[in-house]
């Protein structure tokens, strides 16, 4: 099994404080806080974060098993995070499109939809609504 580790340390009050982070892996060290989760602050956030494994995930998804060449994939995520009654929650997730070479539009269909629902990331918060639009272009 693998565990992956991130070393999360906050400093300050949660309207004023921030953050850093590291990923074990060393491939992210940056800071996060509270402003950037709800306007524009210095830093990245949870949301953000979840946006990007999710993206990469979602991509990864596609290529498993996939029966047609891949030229690329390129997966934008907009994760939608508001505040309702006193609380805070993400209501939706959106990865959004993908491009592939010598593949139909059904097959690519599929492959999308699978990766919705089977990716680690898609499994982990299935609790969201995970919204789809894939989007075959043709290069």
């Amino acid at each position: 099994m693998a565990i992956r580790t991130t070393d999360v340390e906050w400093s300050g009050n949660l309207a004023h404080g921030s953050g850093h982070m590291r990923l074990r892996s060393g491939s992210f060290v940056g800071r996060h806080d509270f402003r950037s989760r709800t306007r524009e602050g210095n830093g990245t956030n949870p949301e953000e974060l979840l946006g990007a494994a999710h993206a990469a995930c979602f991509s990864m998804a596609q290529l498993t098993n996939a029966a047609f060449t891949v030229k690329s994939i390129h997966t934008t995520t907009k994760v939608h995070f508001e505040a309702r009654d006193g609380a805070r929650f993400i209501h939706s997730i959106e990865p959004t499109e993908a491009s592939a070479s010598d593949v139909a539009a059904a097959v690519f269909e599929e492959h999308a939809q699978s990766a919705k629902k089977n990716c680690s990331i898609s499994r982990a918060v299935s609790r969201v609504d995970i919204q789809l639009l894939a989007t075959l272009l043709w290069n």
